[in-house]
């Protein structure tokens, strides 16, 4: 109980709780998540926020989850010599035991076990991570590093023991069923091979946003150069494809790359109206819009920058400070 404890004083300072900093620890009560259900989220409203370069995080997963952050990223590394996936940024930060597996199916599975006791109390229904909302679906967004459909073809084996519980959002015949994990596909995930069955897939892509642009009369108009080949949004696609809910979840693209620097500490009309477009045409394919390479710096001009995206109606805000984007920006 000692360590609940101090979970609790240092959760009502506003600092990052105790426990994090020796999770999973011999002799902690965080040792197996024995004390995940009730104590770690039980007041944790969710917040439409992606944690960005998740496994960067004292804890992955877990401390995204402890700020309400509905959408986690993994980028994820198949190298030849091991059928595993390794999570990290570059080459030179992949450790044997940070894997796909180890830091997120492993963990999500416990924690929906927790969440959904086969008991004369349970009443069956399928409840997600966040307690205070077990409607809510956990977007786990999958950057793929390597080798897109070899990596792909490992990223779908490796969910297996969510897909046995029946935890994957799926879509079946024309109808996608919401569950409490919804996997995205995103960097060289190729579009193809995740398209290949048309009648069944239990994973999205994320879409091209920077091609999305519609006027307000709802003509589009590509204002944005094509993608380079491979990366997110491009690989395994053809100009024919077209982007839905039934096989794709986000549409992304970087800040940066499709509206410019933000000059003045202010963007401008211009992008303001570009932006508006993108979130136009992906909202009308049924897909959530989302930017990641934000400015971070000034705090006035990112929370700016934050402010106008989800006035304008982004599915999630891309973000680094997980603790900022909790404040009343």
């Amino acid at each position: 109980m000692a360590d609940v404890g101090r979970f609790v004083a240092v959760s009502i300072t506003g600092q990052i709780p105790s426990p994090l900093s020796c999770w999973g620890a011999p002799g902690t009560t965080s040792e197996g998540l024995s004390w995940y259900p009730t104590d770690f989220l039980r007041d944790v409203q969710p917040i439409s926020c992606h944690s960005h370069n998740d496994y960067w995080r004292t804890v992955p997963l877990f401390s995204a989850l402890h700020a309400g952050c509905i959408s986690v990223e993994a980028d994820v590394w198949l190298l030849t010599s091991v059928d595993s996936l390794f999570i990290g940024h570059n080459t030179a930060s992949l450790t044997d035991n940070r894997t796909f597996t180890s830091l997120y199916v492993d963990p999500l599975v416990k924690i929906l076990e927790d969440n959904n006791p086969k008991s004369e109390f349970n009443s069956g229904s399928m409840n997600g991570v966040f307690d205070t909302d077990p409607s809510q679906s956990l977007t786990l967004l999958v950057d793929v590093k390597t080798d897109g459909a070899q990596t792909w073809a490992e990223v779908l084996r490796e969910l297996q023991p969510l897909r046995d519980r029946g935890w994957l959002t799926f879509m079946e015949n024309s109808t996608v069923h919401q569950r409490p994990i919804t996997v995205v596909g995103t960097g060289n995930t190729p579009f193809d091979v995740l398209t290949s069955n048309s009648t069944y897939r239990d994973a999205f892509f994320d879409a091209p946003l920077q091609n999305m642009y519609e006027d307000a009369n709802g003509v589009p108009s590509n204002t944005i150069s094509a993608a380079t080949p491979g990366g997110q949004g491009a690989a395994g696609t053809r100009a024919s494809d077209s982007y839905t809910s039934l096989n794709s979840f986000y549409a992304s693209a970087s800040f940066e790359a499709v509206l410019g620097k933000v000059w003045l500490f202010s963007i401008s009309d211009e992008q303001k109206e570009t932006i508006r477009g993108q979130i136009r045409g992906a909202k009308r394919r049924g897909l959530g819009a989302r930017y990641w390479d934000q400015p971070t710096w000034p705090t006035h001009v990112r929370n700016e920058i934050w402010t106008f995206l989800w006035e304008e109606g982004v599915a999630v805000l891309n973000v680094d400070d997980i603790e900022g984007v909790k404040k009343g920006w």
